[in-house]
């Protein structure tokens, strides 16, 4: 702590995990995420945590899940296609309520798609990924800095609320360089209290535990969603992160999270040297959306601009927020695409000037 070290975005997460406090960490490889798995390999057992690289994606997250419910703190990575073979077995996390942390280093899709960083499994994360009624807690980090301490806020939320916790990054803050200064001392885990619920050994004197994500009898499975469905709003209420750049004199306000959030910062510099008031409002919780914060900012600016690596996919939570009472408008660039602030920024100020182009709402 108070040190800065430059790190590569895939290793500063995965040690942002270990101080968070994590020991077990179970995934398989897939670019561009690799880095995760292979600092975690050497890593863990020097905290006297354990690493499996295990057979499949699919082998991985059933791992997670039996680690999970004994109240260890552990975690899987993945890449966007690997993500998708993970879901039934996040699903019946979800459905456990256990609390667990995965990584998606997003590339392009769908399919295998190519290695690049992109922005499409947007849907996939906030809407859940598998079958049933369940959400993620999704934070989405914009710095390598950010990666490298979001793991151990992403932990706190998933002891709290019993909810399964996901960073949604892209393979170019994955890939990239930048200094890391991890702003708490790590966790020590001897003094974390096992949660009530945890299944483990040396528990005679206590009744007997299990976890399942199912419930057979008559409303027992009604039960458990609305229980779920609680917490789901407490975490609305009081988990919400964001971040604005610019807003308090705009008239026009961009929406970006990820890499396009640092690609739009750019881009509203250069309009403002202009004369073009732009501003930019992050969401860092796409899951909870920050929609109450757009709304207030609805009440004297009436464009927003969703500036996304995919085709389209937050601006649906954009215009969720605004339910009309501002434009709604869309600029994207699909196929992990290199998205530049000079073309944002002419797309910018066309918005501003009028143009219907990029309406998201004709």
């Amino acid at each position: 702590m108070g040190e800065k070290k430059l790190m590569k975005g895939n290793e500063a997460l995965a040690e942002g995990a270990v101080r968070a406090g994590c020991r077990f960490f179970a995934g398989y490889p897939i670019t561009p995420q690799n880095e995760v798995p292979e600092y975690m390999s050497w890593r863990l057992p020097e905290v006297g945590g354990a690493f499996i690289q295990a057979e499949s994606e699919v082998s991985a997250i059933n791992m997670i899940y039996g680690a999970a419910g004994t109240g260890t703190r552990c975690m899987t990575s993945s890449s966007s296609p690997g993500i998708s073979l993970k879901q039934e077995g996040l699903s019946y996390c979800a459905g456990a309520d256990l609390p667990l942390l995965i990584a998606n280093m997003m590339r392009g899709g769908p399919g295998l798609g190519n290695i690049a960083g992109c922005q499409g499994d947007y849907w996939q994360a906030t809407r859940g990924g598998g079958h049933g009624d369940y959400r993620l807690y999704v934070v989405a980090p914009n710095s390598v800095n950010e990666l490298a301490n979001l793991p151990r806020k992403c932990y706190e939320v998933a002891f709290k609320y019993r909810i399964p916790s996901m960073i949604l990054a892209d393979g170019t803050i994955g890939q990239m360089m930048e200094p890391v200064e991890y702003k708490e001392e790590p966790i020590d885990v001897s003094k974390l209290e096992k949660p009530e619920w945890a299944i483990g050994v040396n528990h005679e004197h206590r009744a007997k535990r299990r976890i399942t994500s199912y419930d057979l009898t008559e409303g027992g499975l009604e039960i458990m969603v609305n229980d779920r469905i609680k917490r789901y709003k407490a975490i609305e209420e009081n988990e919400v992160m964001f971040e604005e750049k610019m807003t308090e004199d705009a008239d026009m306000i961009v929406v970006a999270f990820g890499t396009p959030s640092r690609v739009a910062t750019a881009a509203i510099k250069m309009l403002r040297e202009k004369g073009i008031k732009a501003g930019l409002f992050r969401p860092i919780t796409l899951w909870p959306f920050p929609y109450k914060q757009i709304q207030a900012l609805a009440k004297r600016v009436k464009k927003f601009v969703s500036v996304e690596t995919s085709m389209g996919q937050m601006v649906e939570d954009v215009r969720l927020a605004l339910n009309g009472t501002a434009e709604t408008h869309l600029y994207c660039k699909v196929g992990a695409a290199v998205l530049t602030a000079e073309e944002v920024a002419a797309a910018l100020e066309e918005i501003h000037n009028g143009s219907t182009k990029y309406a998201a709402v004709k």
